[in-house]
């Protein structure tokens, strides 16, 4: 009977969705969550466009930047956490890389 080489499953990536209002911050965002290997980073723009990535990807941790209105925030906490329950949400206030790495590890645990 032949040997068969079941290597390990590879680590899935931890999937964050980031919402910010300023297309440029957004995509700074996503870049730099991008640069680790471990994350994957879908950026929205519009809650519309957030809602349809949160029915459409299993996110684990969604980050909530800049520009985002108190009723907005309020709404689309309320949609992602009746959606998934386990659902983490982090409020981030820029500040470069570290912060953003922080935020998210200490979210993750």
């Amino acid at each position: 009977m032949p040997l068969t080489f079941n290597p390990l499953p590879k680590k899935m990536k931890t999937q964050i969705l980031v919402i910010c209002r300023h297309e440029a911050i957004l995509q700074t965002i996503v870049r730099l969550i991008n640069n680790n290997p471990d994350w994957n980073g879908t950026g929205a723009v519009t809650d519309g466009e957030a809602i349809t990535a949160f029915e459409t990807q299993h996110f684990k941790l969604v980050l909530l930047g800049s520009g985002i209105s108190p009723e907005s925030d309020e709404k689309l906490r309320g949609y992602f956490t009746t959606k998934n329950p386990e659902i983490l949400i982090v409020q981030h206030y820029g500040g470069g890389s570290g912060l953003l790495s922080a935020e998210i590890y200490g979210a993750l645990g």
